[in-house]
């Protein structure tokens, strides 16, 4: 894959979460994805489902949208600084609804 259609993909993967569009990840996202950050929110899945659980949580309850600014890519790496913009509108573990942007 060139380093164009890699940062197609990662356009994609941002497009679908916007989207709601979790499903998506079954094709985006390797089922044996591993996270090396902290999880989010205690008590999610390992692998590909963790992180669509941790995205559907995240979904609902700041509804919004990413605004990819800056793409580099070079051979299968690709780099994207992005906004991202929410409101929180429902309650999320450790952080009661605030209703703030």
């Amino acid at each position: 894959m060139s380093s164009e259609e890699n940062k197609r993909l990662v356009r994609r993967f941002y497009e679908e979460i916007d989207k709601g569009n979790l499903d998506a990840m079954d094709e985006l996202v390797a089922e044996n994805y591993v996270d090396h950050s902290p999880p989010p929110f205690p008590g999610l899945r390992e692998g590909r489902e963790g992180l669509k659980q941790g995205f559907e949580i995240f979904w609902k309850a700041t509804p919004g949208y990413h605004q990819i600014e800056d793409q580099i890519a070079e051979g299968d790496k690709v780099v994207t600084r992005l906004t991202a913009y929410g409101k929180h509108d429902g309650d999320l573990p450790g952080a009661p609804r605030t209703g703030n942007d």
